[in-house]
């Protein structure tokens, strides 16, 4: 009876990290997919040469709109790339 016990409140427990852990990886595809497009228009639109790297897919991912926004003007006034 206690193992049964132990057994569905670790199963609880798994399915409440598992919930928040998709649930924030939903938020950064999310936010990795706004960015993204965000780079996109400032690259073809205004015409800015931003490099798709690795840190710049990880900062839209973490900031979203307002990363992608601050590497646009980054690369806008010549700091970066």
């Amino acid at each position: 009876m206690v193992m049964e016990l132990i057994i569905v409140l670790v199963a609880i427990i798994a399915a409440i990290i598992l919930y928040k852990v998709l649930k924030t990886l939903k938020n950064m595809v999310v936010n990795t997919a706004i960015g993204i497009v965000i780079l996109l228009v400032a690259k073809f639109v205004l015409g800015i040469n931003i490099a798709f790297t690795w840190v710049t897919i990880l900062v839209c991912a973490l900031a979203g709109a307002v990363g992608a926004l601050l590497l646009v003007l980054l690369a806008y006034l010549g700091i970066t790339f």
